[in-house]
């Protein structure tokens, strides 16, 4: 119907299945069991936050590294506008719906004690700019293996939950897929 030209009794039709889509899918929802909801929050087709970057800003420019190690590509960060203001975006990245390459490069999303060095680094700066920062989550947890230990994946996550309560920019934390671990 939407391709067809555009009538006030079509618009009427097509604004009412659109109802119809949203009462339906509200249904669905709202009758999930606990697991089938573990299943969509893991669902390989929702959106990553770089998709979100896409959609809903402009002039996005990545922070990379954490001056001290390397960087780590399942944490993303970078400045950006929303809406003309200036704001900081951080996100885990799965590797969405990419190939298993792209999953890869992003370590399934769970992040390495670099990646959260990095984040912090990047909120520090948002904080000196006076940057509001917008956090995204869609992580299982943070990286558990060895080399993330001996690099102090603990003390990485505990330095930024302590420095992250003292900043002195807005936070706002989107959960929009796992939320696993402290790591989230």
């Amino acid at each position: 119907l939407s391709m067809l030209p555009r009538t006030p009794e079509r618009q009427r039709s097509i604004d009412g299945l659109h109802r119809r889509i949203d009462s339906i899918r509200g249904d669905i929802y709202r009758n999930l069991t606990p697991w089938q909801r573990v299943l969509v929050a893991r669902h390989p087709g929702r959106p990553t936050v770089l998709d979100y970057v896409n959609r809903l800003f402009t002039d996005f420019t990545e922070v990379s590294g954490d001056r001290r190690f390397a960087d780590d590509h399942a944490l993303v960060t970078g400045f950006a506008r929303y809406k003309g203001e200036h704001v900081l975006v951080v996100g885990h990245h799965k590797g969405g719906g990419g190939d298993t390459k792209q999953k890869i490069y992003r370590n399934f999303g769970y992040a390495k004690p670099e990646g959260y060095r990095k984040a912090l680094r990047a909120m520090k700066l948002a904080e000196k700019f006076s940057r509001p920062v917008l956090a995204f989550v869609d992580t299982p947890a943070a990286y558990p293996g060895m080399e993330s230990e001996e690099r102090g994946i603990s003390e990485a996550i505990a330095l930024n939950l302590r420095e992250m309560s003292a900043l002195d920019v807005p936070i706002i934390v989107i959960v929009h897929g796992e939320g696993g671990s402290g790591g989230a």
